[in-house]
């Protein structure tokens, strides 16, 4: 059996239930592997930084359509605030 190659964020480690969306789909795969490590590394914390699980589950949804829809990154996200101090003004 090959092993399946998932390219990891910056900051940010992936999480399984990304990991198996990733991993489920071929072609979401590909185009995730092709993101730049910035660009993954937003993903992962746009998707992990929501405090209720349903509106984790529809992040990943939308994470799934987007990235096949060819967008880089989530769409009116200030940007990690784990990364980008700049950026933490949007979370406290």
């Amino acid at each position: 059996m090959p092993q399946v190659i998932i390219e990891e964020g910056v900051v940010h480690k992936l999480p399984d239930d990304i990991r198996i969306v990733l991993v489920n789909e071929p072609g979401l795969l590909e185009k995730w592997n092709k993101l730049t490590a910035l660009a993954r590394n937003e993903w992962i914390c746009w998707t992990t930084i929501v405090k209720q699980e349903s509106t984790r589950r529809e992040h990943i949804q939308r994470l799934r359509e987007e990235i096949m829809q060819g967008k880089k990154r989530p769409c009116c996200w200030p940007g990690c605030p784990h990364r980008r101090p700049n950026a933490q003004k949007w979370f406290r």
